[in-house]
């Protein structure tokens, strides 16, 4: 939510001009991102334990269905309402918690200060790093990854176009960039302790967490070992709020994309409310289900987190970029752009799923773990590529129609300019629009009930 010009008229043009090209990407983005969730509040196996299993040394399996379940059944009874009062009290939780556990771990016997070893070879090696020229680029395209991939995440939307006004969505999506910003800090100050934690000293032993290459695992790790037990509790609290919030958000955005977009506007056109309801209902159910069995499948929760924020980027956001400031992109663009995305992606390789890459940019060489790695921002480059083919290809495929070089009956899009509107009919727009601006100050989205 870090960019509140998205909250603005031209996000309910993206609702009601929307290339649905990308709808069933977002869908599979919701299930990782359930799956990612999910795995979060369990437990990764090969020794990398989540916060409810290294804590309070609960079952994997058990871990994960009892945060499915739990998200699934408040997602289905209250729809979007039980998604916003949740999310206000999972926040709370999420800063309280995370603040109450710093001062503990700063202070415990087992570390030094962190001022002292920032930039000090200790125990373990500095926590503040460098960033060396010939990997800026793989830098860069993390940072623009990170920066814009959420970007294009319906769920984002879903809350935009349920805010009453224009300028209360403006002001939520300003408001929760800020608080994202105090939200992190605490995390870092986990990171730094534990890189100045001399670990020989705890019951944790040696090797250390990074060493046994459970980095990924830090934060339920430094609660157990370098806090008292009653905060160890209080930082349960913190990672499964977290958890919970991010789950139904999935949960609700991919059952209300298919039950409209799919359900209402492909396979039942005559579809009544209530039909719909318990559309809404299943998917729910259905994809609760999908992530919780994703989470079986794979031991490493970056792996989800990062292919789901990758799709999104790569694929949904030059679609998303187009639909919003470019009137000139139709339907056929957005498909070209759609596969050039998908193709280019898989063609450029995947460690975290074992996909080799067919296509070498420059600077593809071994990283210092003796990885081959892509250090060129190729994300970013197939970024821009899907973003000019969908420009290229909608303005190719308007001229094409527009000029008759090609019969109407073969538009399946639609994009052929009409004629100009009589007058009545320009009056008739006219107040339609009006009409249109009007219920602006109406909620923009109506998922409240499932």
């Amino acid at each position: 939510m870090s960019c509140g010009w998205h909250a603005h008229s031209s996000a309910w043009c993206y609702l009601k001009k929307g290339l649905n090209i990308e709808q069933p990407v977002d869908c599979e983005r919701a299930l990782l991102w359930c799956g990612c969730r999910l795995r979060l509040g369990g437990r990764r196996r090969d020794g990398e334990g989540g916060t409810m299993s290294v804590i309070l040394d609960l079952s994997y399996v058990y871990s994960i269905i009892i945060s499915s379940v739990v998200a699934m059944i408040y997602t289905l009874l209250g729809g979007l309402y039980s998604v916003a009062y949740t999310d206000v009290i999972q926040l709370i939780l999420i800063f309280v918690s995370l603040w109450v556990c710093v001062p503990f771990l700063m202070t415990n016997p087992h570390s030094l200060d962190i001022s002292l070893t920032a930039y000090n070879q200790t125990f373990q090696t500095p926590w503040v790093g460098t960033v060396e020229l010939d990997e800026a680029g793989k830098w860069f395209d993390d940072f623009m990854l990170l920066a814009l991939g959420g970007l294009a995440y319906q769920a984002f939307y879903q809350r935009i176009l349920s805010a009453s006004s224009y300028t209360q969505a403006q002001v939520t999506c300003f408001a929760s960039s800020a608080f994202c910003l105090v939200l992190g800090i605490p995390s870092i100050l986990v990171g730094a302790v534990a890189a100045s934690t001399d670990w020989n000293s705890t019951d944790y032993g040696l090797p250390t967490p990074y060493e046994r290459d459970q980095a990924g695992s830090i934060l339920p790790i430094a609660l157990q070992y370098l806090t008292p037990p009653y905060i160890s509790i209080i930082g349960i609290g913190a990672v499964a709020a977290a958890v919970m919030s991010s789950m139904d958000s999935a949960l609700l955005s991919s059952a209300s994309l298919f039950s409209s977009n799919i359900y209402k506007n492909i396979l039942r056109k005559q579809a009544s409310d209530r039909e719909m309801q318990w559309v809404i209902r299943i998917s729910v159910v259905v994809v609760g289900m999908a992530g919780t069995a994703l989470t079986f499948l794979d031991s490493s929760v970056l792996v989800f987190w990062l292919v789901g924020v990758d799709m999104s980027y790569t694929i949904m956001f030059p679609q998303l970029v187009c639909v919003l400031f470019f009137k000139m992109s139709n339907g056929y663009g957005a498909s070209v752009g759609f596969l050039m995305g998908i193709i280019l992606r898989f063609l450029s390789g995947e460690p975290l799923i074992g996909l080799p890459p067919a296509i070498h940019y420059p600077g593809y060489r071994l990283n210092k773990e003796g990885n081959l790695t892509q250090y060129f921002p190729f994300r970013t480059a197939i970024m821009l590529m899907s973003l000019l083919s969908i420009l290229l290809f909608s303005w190719l495929a308007s001229i094409i129609f527009n000029k008759g070089l090609l019969s109407e009956k073969w538009d399946m899009f639609k994009i052929k300019r009409k004629e100009k509107p009589t007058a009545r009919a320009a009056d008739s727009k006219k107040t339609n629009s009006a009409n249109e601006e009007a219920s602006a100050a109406k909620p923009l989205l109506d998922t409240t009930t499932c």
